[in-house]
């Protein structure tokens, strides 16, 4: 009756016992819910651990350093300075936006651009409403938006994302410089790879201002990543310029490299994968690019390959830091033939049945390229469980990987996996207690099945950040 009353009066127990137990270590309770250095986390389930169990994990600069069997006795340990006190509760590895547009975010429900709204739902008017859209950015707008989006995935359990700018002759470099000081102000609570992104076309007719944005945005510190989209121009001679082009500029400045490819689910059109790859051993990448990664969005085109044409791409791939993120809230929604056919990368039979490196992620977020879901990037592995027809543990805690330790690895970031090692990034995402308590979350299956409803706390090297 107490949980119902104060769920009645909008009261969340969990947080306010944590309020209490940070007013007794004598901190403040808004530093709590600031940030607040920990050394331990006392009492919580882990991952591929028994679910009855309980566990403490020690944190030492950043990391963890120790992982014990928690025992109810110590548990007036839970009342030192630095100890969280998150009985009963599930933690697990934080949570990575692999692909995430945070300049084109909540569009659709921002009352600035309610005149632009779908009315048929294709990739020439998302194209068409988001040019509009941008004629009307402005930096207060896009700091606003975008301080949400990173507001809300912080909440959800993100510690890490890649976030594409737009370039081009409509708003320059102000999608880039907004991301640009966004990277600064979340600093310590999310790690932001940013990606100087040209959307539109970079060698077709009308576009030298948009390549020209390209070079200027490549030597721009701060700046991560280069990405492109060579399916947007006009040829295939063209899209294989720009390919050579981001590819060598991103060399050049020793910059992260991100392609949109590949975006049809056309068997005549020639997949430029294959010229990627090409491109890459041309200019020996992994042997001057200092360790950056290359990532592949999209490429629904490969979803018709047959298992020859995958094991090829594997072997072509060899050594390559190659990976591909999946994107299947935008492309199930955007991808459409003649036939109605959807298609996505099937992200899970690339890891599994190939041995490629693959994520999941969310993409876009309110608009017109994906107007449904969340920036919780849980919603996308939930959602996998149907489009991928596995819904075993094993292919729930797969899943899970695609928007974690595996999205961080696809971009490049150092991740902590499920297993939770002496060593790892002490990066957590601890999830919360429902009014019901057979409904808390207990495993990782449970939590992609369904997440629930309860807050989440989030941990970025050992700080509580949420």
């Amino acid at each position: 009756m107490a949980a119902a009353f104060l769920a009645a009066h909008g009261i969340n127990l969990d947080e306010e016992m944590s309020k209490i137990q940070f007013a007794r270590n004598g901190e403040k309770p808004e530093a709590h819910l600031g940030q607040s250095t920990l050394s331990k986390i006392s009492g919580v389930r882990l991952p591929h651990k028994q679910s009855n169990t309980l566990w403490d994990i020690s944190i030492s600069q950043g990391c963890i350093s120790a992982i014990d069997p928690h025992a109810a006795s110590h548990a007036s340990t839970s009342q030192s300075p630095g100890v969280l006190d998150a009985t009963a509760r599930l933690l697990a590895s934080s949570l990575c936006h692999a692909h995430i547009h945070l300049d084109k975010c909540f569009l659709l429900q921002d009352p600035k651009y309610g005149d632009l709204q779908i009315r048929e739902g294709s990739f020439e008017e998302a194209m068409s409403l988001t040019g509009t859209a941008k004629g009307r950015f402005t930096e207060e707008d896009l700091l606003r938006r975008g301080r949400q989006l990173i507001e809300e995935s912080i909440a959800f359990g993100v510690t890490h994302m890649r976030a594409f700018a737009e370039i081009d002759e409509v708003v320059e470099c102000a999608c880039l410089d907004a991301s640009l000081q966004l990277k600064d102000e979340f600093a310590g609570r999310c790690d932001i790879q940013v990606c100087a992104f040209a959307q539109l076309a970079l060698f077709s007719e009308g576009c030298e201002t948009n390549h020209s944005l390209m070079e200027r945005a490549s030597t721009m510190a701060g700046v991560d990543v280069l990405g492109s989209t060579p399916y947007v121009e006009s040829d295939p001679d063209k899209m294989k310029k720009n390919i050579e082009t981001v590819t060598r500029l991103a060399l050049r400045y020793k910059k992260h490299l991100d392609f949109h490819l590949d975006y049809s689910l056309d068997r005549e059109k020639e997949p430029m994968v294959w010229h990627v790859l090409n491109c890459l051993k041309e200019t020996q990448w992994r042997k001057n690019a200092e360790g950056k990664r290359v990532t592949l969005g999209h490429c629904t085109r490969l979803s018709l390959f047959t298992p020859e044409e995958w094991r090829k791409l594997k072997r072509e791939i060899g050594d390559l830091p190659v990976s591909f993120v999946g994107l299947p809230t935008s492309d199930l929604f955007m991808m459409r033939t003649k036939t109605r056919a959807r298609g996505t990368l099937r992200v899970p039979e690339l890891i599994k049945d190939y041995g490629i490196r693959a994520a999941v992620g969310v993409n876009n977020v309110g608009n017109c390229f994906t107007p449904q879901g969340s920036c919780d990037p849980l919603s996308v592995a939930s959602l996998g469980i149907a489009v991928y027809q596995d819904g075993t543990q094993e292919g729930a805690d797969l899943l899970y990987e695609c928007v974690s330790s595996r999205a961080k690895d696809a971009v490049g970031f150092e991740n902590t996996t499920l297993d939770l090692n002496i060593g790892e990034p002490a990066d957590f995402v601890i999830f919360g207690r429902e009014q019901v308590e057979w409904r808390t979350r207990r495993s990782v299956t449970e939590v992609v099945y369904d997440a629930g409803h309860s807050k989440r706390q989030t941990i970025k090297r050992g700080v509580l950040v949420s």
